[in-house]
């Protein structure tokens, strides 16, 4: 590496060395290191020793590992110059910030990551050729069979520091369990003895520190001493905490729109889910403001310009799910909004952590809704699956050999990502292998620890209620006292109080909001219609679940781009929507809230239906996807749409009654193949006879996977219909 250190050997040359090197680092010929810091610092490199450090965000926890790095790889503490440190890191934003801040130092830092598929070999060279300083990856890299195999194991053999960023990721106790980071304990208990390793994170409590510091004592005989936990105070001195809780997401959207001008500097906006990031986004760009959204949908080049904008300045805010969380680096963000409350405490507190690190105040507005807990619910149903489910997978894997994931779709219940998500679990508990072209099982005996899981579940509901208590605190309280008790921290003393938060009369945020702004926003939410875009493409291995289909759905067997009156986790007619759609919801016609937006988006469309391809063929009928759950809704929804219309409705694609209702929580294979089975064409001789060449719109409640709508237009053509399109009422 390009620095000029040189090996020393006693303690107090060594410190001198280390804040050398951190100098280099922050480019600041006064900085000097934390007692927590040196401390770490002297155990990694003097002492070989496994630590954990839980310190608040802008501490200076990535210091700690370049720090560390530089002084082993020049041979400090008496020592021959390591090999490269392997820094394990869950964000491609943070992998950018610290290449950077390596470069400062002399420190030669590279990746591999999803996003430089192209430079994988010649970073593999580099660390062959031993000119890297630093390697940062991808928990997701991990369980690469390539990279596990082949590089993985030189590394582990070589490393001279190995770093777990955000350690609490490991445990599934925390609040952002991640399953490819269990592959990390695997990691540890091969790597050879004296090769120390370093876990940071700013949001583990008691038991999560706990769970992680055993994880790290993994293999680790020589070290009687075991791992070293460092743990420091968590407030946030620039923080100015409060809860606004306003009318409706009208109001809420307005309050930020009039808000935004009055802070100096840039920030966050967080929101729950995507559909809604999109349009606060698109809200707030209509009414003048720089802001742009920024999702797991977002392309990576597109994130990565994104994230430059703010940290420039160039955008006021980015309107953001959780995929802007962890690693993104602004000292200067000047607040932080949550639209919405996520479920924990300390995911919120960890959310929070970005804004104010180099400012003397940053202010932290959470503005919750009633629909917050409904989208916890979604997420929750998530977990891992039931023992059935995992059972029928390994039993597939056992009967049908190496299978990729889109084939082992055709032979289990689950959906995509919830299947991915189990068989990572499995290949950390030896129960499946990844290899190249897929899974296959080993063979080894597992069991379901069902006690575990039920347990993270009830730990899930009791972060939930504690989320729920940082809502309602009363003025008797302090929020980021409450939040610092949820993380545990071991500096808080028995009545302290911020002096910062809503609570404390630290804030002085106006809470009114202009009316008329109200309005304006209201009436943009109001508007409704979101186009469906129609299914393209068969699933993969349909063979398997007896479909004769596959590659793309012919053009002259496919729905045209329909419409929905809205997303069912967006804004706006999303809530009536989901209230209409609720568990335990009875069936009915149309509900009277629903019928003005219904027929604005219907006449708005029309326009284009009565047009069509040629700007010829009008609609001709309407057809129903007769619903076994909500058959009046249906129905009633149908007749409305073909008196707008003045279109007859003239039959149904209904379910075979001898086949229960599938279900709607499965993959696109399962659920293609049931629907395939069940749907069926029910119209009159005579209005068969007269679809050729017609133009119809299919009308459903609502859709998810999109193969009910994909079936029912395929059957239509293949009678002959020359155009179908269709309606729902939401999005799924």
């Amino acid at each position: 590496m390009s620095s000029d250190l040189t090996v020393v050997g006693t303690e107090a040359s060594l410190r001198d060395r280390a804040e050398e090197a951190l100098r280099a680092l922050v480019g600041d010929d006064d900085a000097r290191l934390r007692d927590d810091q040196w401390t770490a610092v002297e155990a990694l490199v003097a002492g070989q020793r496994r630590a954990l450090v839980v310190e608040r965000t802008g501490w200076g926890k990535s210091a700690v590992y370049f720090v560390a790095t530089a002084l082993l790889r020049s041979g400090a503490a008496g020592r021959a110059p390591a090999g490269p440190t392997v820094i394990i890191s869950p964000l491609l934003a943070l992998m950018r910030d610290q290449i950077a801040a390596a470069a400062r130092a002399g420190i030669r830092a590279v990746t591999i990551n999803s996003a430089n598929v192209s430079e994988w070999e010649e970073v593999h060279a580099a660390i062959a050729a031993g000119e890297v300083d630093v390697l940062l990856c991808s928990p997701e890299r991990l369980n690469n069979p390539g990279f596990r195999d082949e590089v993985l194991p030189r590394l582990a053999a070589s490393a001279g520091l190995v770093v777990v960023d955000e350690a609490h990721c490991i445990s599934d106790w925390g609040h952002d369990f991640r399953p490819d980071y269990r592959r990390i304990r695997t990691l540890l208990a091969d790597l050879p003895e004296g090769i120390p390793v370093l876990a940071t994170t700013a949001t583990a409590n008691t038991r999560v520190s706990a769970d992680v510091a055993e994880q790290l004592g993994v293999g680790r005989t020589a070290n009687p001493d075991g791992v070293l936990v460092l743990r420091g105070s968590l407030d946030r001195p620039s923080l100015h905490l409060a809860v606004l809780p306003l009318a409706d997401q009208a109001t809420r959207v307005a309050w930020l729109g009039q808000q935004l001008p009055r802070w100096d500097g840039s920030g966050i906006v967080y929101t729950l889910t995507v559909a809604a990031a999109e349009a606060v986004a698109e809200q707030l760009r209509g009414a003048g403001h720089e802001v742009a959204a920024y999702t797991g949908q977002t392309d990576p080049a597109e994130r990565e310009r994104l994230e430059a904008d703010l940290k420039e300045n160039r955008v006021k805010a980015l309107v953001a799910t959780s995929a802007l969380g962890m690693g993104f680096d602004k000292p200067d963000l000047a607040f932080v909004v949550h639209l919405g409350a996520p479920s924990s405490p300390i995911a919120y507190y960890q959310q929070v952590g970005r804004a104010g690190r180099g400012v003397d105040r940053a202010d932290v507005v959470l503005l919750p809704g009633p629909e917050d807990e409904d989208i916890w619910a979604y997420f929750g149903s998530l977990g891992f699956p039931p023992e059935p489910s995992v059972r029928e997978t390994l039993a597939a894997l056992a009967d049908g050999g190496t299978m990729s994931t889109a084939k082992l779709e055709t032979h289990v219940d689950l959906r995509r990502n919830r299947l991915e998500t189990m068989l990572k679990v499995l290949d950390v508990d030896g129960a499946v292998h990844r290899v190249r072209g897929g899974w296959e099982a080993t063979g080894e005996p597992w069991s379901y620890d069902r006690e575990r899981y039920e347990r993270v579940a009830r730990a899930r509901v009791a972060e939930q209620q504690a989320m729920l208590r940082y809502v309602a605190l009363e003025e008797s309280g302090c929020r980021m006292a409450y939040l610092r008790t949820q993380l545990d921290d071991p500096e808080l003393d028995d009545g302290w109080r911020c002096g910062r938060c809503d609570l404390c009369g630290g804030t002085d945020l106006e809470q009114a909001v202009d009316d008329s702004t109200v309005s304006t926003v209201r009436q943009a939410l109001d508007r409704p219609g979101v186009e469906i875009t129609p299914r393209r493409q068969w699933p993969t291995g349909l063979d398997a679940v007896g479909l004769d289909l596959r590659g793309k759905i012919p053009e002259e067997e496919r729905a045209e781009p329909g419409r929905a009156v809205a997303r069912l986790d967006g804004l706006g007619w999303s809530v009536p929507l989901r209230e209409l759609f609720a568990a335990g919801g009875t069936d009915g016609e149309l509900p009277v809230v629903l019928r003005r937006p219904v027929e604005q988006v219907l006449r708005e469309w029309s326009g284009d239906l009565a047009a069509g391809t040629d700007n010829t063929a009008p609609v001709d009928g309407v057809v129903m996807v007769a619903s076994a759950t909500r058959p009046q809704l249906v129905e009633h929804l149908a007749r409305g749409l073909a008196h707008i219309l003045q279109a007859p409705l003239v039959g149904a694609v209904a379910p075979d009654p001898d086949r229960p209702p599938g279900r709607h929580d499965v993959n696109s294979a399962q659920r293609l193949a049931a629907v395939h089975r069940r749907l069926g064409l029910e119209l009159s001789d005579a209005a068969l006879a007269g679809l050729p060449g017609r133009a119809v719109v299919l009308v459903d409640d609502f859709t998810d996977s999109g193969w009910t709508l994909a079936v029912a237009a395929r059957a239509l053509r293949l009678a002959g219909a020359a155009r179908v399109h269709p309606f729902v009422l939401a999005q799924r």
